[in-house]
């Protein structure tokens, strides 16, 4: 079985570095063309304008499909595990396979139309890439906690489930703050009038 195959745990290591190469050389672009300011510019910004709209898409859509291998993956390796020590439903471990995969489709989207081009796509995107993200890795800390101690560590489970717990306190600033921003363009020069809608 895959899943038990040594050496796939190169897969989520790769998956963490390709996305934070993703991130890291886009911005790197956007900073070096002008097209953002350096100070902690908005993720989506610096992946709007050419050439790092490319590099961000390209880079960001090889970062959804390592997602869904380790979260297939992870899937397999619970299945397997469940076999002799029966500590979660097959079902729910499918739930969480289903609502990872939902993520990485967000992040598909997210990838694929840029922010000003198609803002209703790419914050459907982002809301369906962070909220099922949050949703997965809260499913993820307790089956790792009902898995214990015989599969996992009790500090593996604290790690995950307080990563769980940052993640779903961001969210909600996220979705309070991101409701009451409309973008229509990156770029402001000192006098312009903001339209708001």
């Amino acid at each position: 079985m895959l899943c038990c195959m040594p050496g796939v745990a190169f897969v989520p290591a790769l998956l963490v570095s390709w996305s934070s190469a993703a991130f890291i050389i886009s911005y790197a672009i956007a900073v070096l063309e002008g097209h953002v300011e350096p100070l902690v510019p908005y993720i989506s910004d610096t992946g709007t304008k050419p050439p790092e709209s490319g590099v961000f898409g390209f880079m960001i859509n090889i970062s959804a499909l390592l997602g869904v291998i380790t979260m297939y993956i992870r899937y397999l390796l619970i299945e397997k595990q469940n076999e002799s020590s029966r500590f979660v439903r097959s079902s729910c471990n499918m739930f969480s396979l289903c609502i990872g995969l939902m993520g990485c489709t967000g992040m598909g989207i997210v990838a694929t139309f840029q922010e000003l081009a198609v803002p209703s796509v790419h914050d459907i995107g982002a809301l369906v890439a962070f909220g099922s993200g949050v949703v997965y890795i809260t499913l993820q800390s307790i089956i790792s906690y009902k898995s214990c101690p015989q599969w996992n560590t009790y500090f593996v489970c604290h790690i995950r489930m307080a990563i769980s717990a940052i993640s779903c306190i961001a969210f909600v600033p996220m979705i309070v703050f991101a409701s009451q921003v409309s973008m229509t363009k990156i770029d402001w020069t000192p006098g312009e009038k903001v339209k708001s809608y």
